[in-house]
């Protein structure tokens, strides 16, 4: 019987992470997932994966060629996961984010691992003006966090040879239910705070553009890269979303209003503009992608989550827990010295 192809996925258990990993072990691939785990005190809601697989808890730093014997593929998602979170210690992002993932691609390229799916970010194109960028458009890095996306895909496209090949996935802003979700990403903090205080806060003044994209149809372009033509795809960039799918934040604040009319829309930052400003054209993987169907928009992930906090009875204690907010869950691992100044478990 021939085997099952193996995938390995780097953060498994984050936002994205827990979505593909169940995606995949319902389409019959064989999955490694390895993460540190830092965001295990809470789920939003009970979830168990639909088969067993193989669990390694280990910081991506440490991977050894043993982790990835016999993989087939590696989708690698683990890092510092955010801007605000890169920005506590740039030092950190660039070992963890830049440094740990190059060592990674080095022990697959090593161990003949064919293909290297990296979760890149349209964040890597920063402040724009009103043009739509498309993959070959200049990056313009903002933050730490942005900068080893861009750092990484040029070191991942100089190991890229007749048989590493690496594929860069630059994805919108996430949004979507998720058993680990992140409140501090547009679209689910928005949310969040229209169904657990009737008012949609907007921290800055509103006008920045966002690309956004749900972790669904992230999950899909991951299935459809993993099985498309090697020679269609190899060492290059697709930004991950819709064209249709680019934002003013004020104007998702609005759709939020539609749904929930008896919530106030409040911008609190009116003299603080959002310096990353960009909209993203998403044509290419639609032309070259095949498999790659996009199934969401704004409205239609927006009424998922409303159903989510309707179905669990989400409460203002529950859309502030620390686990939910990356930064929150990090600092407080550092304070009580659960984790070293270097991100490091001390204990379990």
């Amino acid at each position: 019987m021939e085997r099952l192809s193996k995938i390995l996925v780097t953060g498994n258990l984050g936002y994205i992470g827990y979505i593909l990993t169940e995606e995949l072990l319902k389409n019959g691939y064989e999955v490694v997932g390895i993460d540190t785990n830092f965001y295990r005190d809470d789920l939003l809601y009970e979830f168990n994966f639909c088969k067993e697989y193989v669990q390694i808890k280990k910081d991506i730093r440490n991977i050894s060629k043993k982790d990835i014997k016999d993989v087939d593929s590696i989708i690698h998602l683990a890092a510092l996961s955010n801007d605000p979170l890169g920005e506590i210690n740039p030092t950190l992002t660039n070992e963890i984010n830049l440094k740990g993932s190059i060592r990674l691609a080095k022990l697959a390229k090593k161990s003949k691992v064919s293909r290297f799916l990296f979760s890149s970010s349209c964040s890597i194109y920063g402040e724009t003006n009103d043009d739509m960028l498309n993959e070959s458009a200049p990056v313009n890095p903002l933050t730490a966090y942005a900068h080893s996306k861009v750092n990484l895909e040029e070191e991942l496209s100089k190991l890229s040879d007749e048989v590493f090949s690496p594929v860069y996935l630059r994805n919108g802003t996430a949004y979507g239910v998720s058993p680990n979700i992140r409140f501090d990403v547009v679209v689910n903090n928005l949310m969040g705070w229209a169904y657990t205080t009737k008012e949609i806060k907007i921290l800055s003044d509103g006008k920045a553009w966002r690309p956004i994209v749900h972790i669904k149809d992230i999950t899909n372009a991951f299935l459809s890269l993993l099985i498309e033509d090697k020679e269609k795809i190899h060492n290059q960039a697709f930004n991950v979303g819709l064209n249709s799918e680019n934002y003013q934040v004020k104007q998702i604040a609005e759709e939020i209003h539609n749904l929930m009319p008896d919530c106030d829309v409040k911008i609190l930052g009116k003299d603080n503009p959002d310096q990353r400003n960009y909209i993203v054209n998403f044509d290419k993987i639609k032309k070259v992608v095949h498999n790659f169907k996009s199934q969401w928009d704004l409205k239609k992930g927006i009424k998922e989550l409303y159903g989510k906090f309707e179905e669990i009875s989400l409460n203002e204690e529950m859309f502030q827990n620390k686990n939910f907010t990356r930064i929150k869950q990090l600092k407080y691992l550092l304070e009580n010295r659960y984790i070293d100044d270097h991100l490091y478990w001390n204990k379990n």
